[in-house]
């Protein structure tokens, strides 16, 4: 276990915890994923959500067809045209999920200790002693003695609305389980979990190659994730679907860890993912209560070490409900900021929650406080220790430049790129101050029609820490023979102005790729 990146040096004032968080305009470095739903969205509900924070926005097909997430999407863009703030667009895949199917949408109340029957007989209706579910194959991958937990975004042990069952027969094709909490499922989307075992159906589903290869294609996502991913072969397969989608062979996919045959590849998944989504409330089905924890520090620390966005799930769960989080849920934002999350993901708070922009506020408010109190100093050292030595010429100069950036107290650093690496490697090193990443279009041709590449590539930054893009004109080269781009810089310094990142005489290092030097400057 890896010691937590707390810095202890400098005691925190107890008065500076009575002064009011000061208004930014970035909330903070660590970025907010928003899922969009029937509470979220509306052109002006998204604006706000994007102003409170939200840098991605995630689409789950579990919960709509692709007409209603289509007219979601046109209101994102409305929202991002009338705020001038970028948001990135995540497909959620809904992957290998076993569903309740309750044509009535009517509440099924459930009874502790009375027997249920889970039938894959959709035709049947549901009842408070026979489910009919979505999967014919579970009688074969069940015994006796086996947990399943259904629930609306599954178990969590305090809410009513989901149950805990144990298999006691199997008889054909059902499965009789007894009822070990009094529950009501009064909704229509009920999603069932069995406990570490496999259930054999492929990660990716035609239903989800289907979505990928309309809505997807038709609004060039930046990012898939991947729900259920086993293996690196999951990966793999998803990148070769997508390399024959036209523009989408640009799309980053992460890897939800959602299960115990997830954590036992966990390292092969990474090598092949470019980040990983720990998916805390399947883990918390599938790991004891007590290991939880002990995985996400561990995954959060091994996505670090690899240069690769880390978000972690399931918050907030009472702010679904209510204004403000719980004590404890406070403390759970701020260790996942302290082990170097990139991201929050926001799932049942934002997609059905009576508070979304609230609930993206404070999230904000938390990680920016957390951050404040992160130790920068093991975090780096830590870091070159585990890249070692020879380390390559790129990771050379992106940890040179986040401790030149830190030793001259700069505000900013400001890195040119093309591919989006570069500013990637400097934000590995968790500077303490944030990256604005210039990314400077490519000139490219399909044979048929002339393009400029680099949308994407400022798009994807907007889920790794402490990186704030903005695309550069396609006039100025990021590759230049003089020391740097004066016209393209100067655009890149009046941004951060009007961000309030940069003020008159404040420090700056440049990051670029020049056959001559560049240092830091005063401006």
């Amino acid at each position: 276990m890896h010691s937590n990146n707390l810095l202890l040096e400098e005691p925190i004032r107890m008065a500076s915890i009575l002064e009011p968080s000061k208004p930014t305009f970035f909330p903070a470095m660590t970025k907010i994923v928003g899922t969009l739903g029937p509470k979220s969205r509306s052109a002006d509900i998204i604006a706000k959500c994007l102003n409170a924070g939200m840098s991605v926005a995630r689409f789950d097909f579990s919960l709509g067809n692709a007409e209603f997430h289509q007219e979601t999407l046109e209101n994102l863009k409305a929202a991002i045209k009338s705020t001038k703030k970028l948001c990135a667009v995540m497909l959620d895949t809904i992957g290998p999920e076993l569903q309740v199917v309750n044509k009535t949408e009517g509440p099924i109340p459930l009874e502790a200790d009375s027997l249920l029957v889970l039938t894959p007989d959709q035709d049947k209706e549901a009842t408070s002693n026979l489910l009919p579910i979505n999967f014919s194959g579970l009688s074969k991958a069940v015994k006796e003695g086996d947990t399943i937990f259904i629930g609306q975004y599954l178990f969590t042990g305090s809410e009513t609305t989901s149950v805990w069952l144990e298999v006691t027969e199997v008889n054909g094709e059902d499965v009789v389980c007894l009822v070990k909490n009094s529950a009501v499922l009064a909704e229509s989307l009920y999603t069932l979990h069995v406990s570490q075992i496999r259930i054999d159906l492929p990660t990716l589903t035609d239903n989800d190659k289907e979505v990928i290869s309309t809505w997807g294609v038709r609004n060039n996502i930046d990012f898939l994730s991947l729900s259920y991913t086993r293996d690196a072969e999951d990966i793999r397969h998803a990148r070769k679907f997508l390399s024959k989608l036209g523009e989408l062979h640009q799309t980053q996919i992460f890897a939800k860890i959602e299960n115990v045959e997830g954590i036992n590849h966990f390292d092969e998944i990474l090598q092949e993912a470019d980040g990983i989504i720990i998916s805390r409330g399947n883990l918390g089905i599938d790991l004891p209560p007590e290991k939880v924890f002990l995985f996400q520090k561990a995954a959060v620390y091994k996505c670090n070490m690899a240069g690769k966005p880390a978000v972690v799930t399931r918050v907030v769960d009472s702010m679904t409900d209510n204004l403000r989080p719980t004590r404890a849920e406070a403390t759970d934002v701020a260790n996942a900021i302290l082990d170097g999350s990139d991201a929050i993901l926001l799932g049942a708070e934002t997609l059905r929650g009576l508070y979304p922009v609230e609930t993206i506020s404070i999230v904000g408010k938390i990680c920016a406080e957390a951050e404040k109190v992160f130790n920068q100093d093991m975090y780096f050292k830590k870091t070159v220790k585990y890249v070692g030595e020879p380390m390559s010429h790129l990771e050379s100069i992106a940890s040179s430049a986040v401790r030149a950036a830190i030793k001259v107290k700069a505000s900013v650093i400001i890195c040119f790129t093309s591919s989006g690496r570069a500013a990637r490697l400097l934000a590995k090193y968790r500077p303490t101050m944030p990256v604005i990443s210039v990314v400077v279009p490519r000139l490219k041709t399909n044979q048929l029609r002339w393009t400029f590449s680099g949308a994407f590539e400022a798009r994807q930054s907007l889920v790794v820490r402490g990186l704030f893009p903005m695309l550069a004109d396609p006039r100025h080269p990021a590759e230049s023979t003089n020391a740097t781009n004066e016209s393209v810089l100067k655009v890149a310094l009046d941004y951060g102005k009007a961000s309030g990142l940069v003020k008159a005489h404040d420090r700056v290092v440049v990051c670029q790729k020049s056959r001559r030097c560049v240092c830091g400057q005063d401006h």
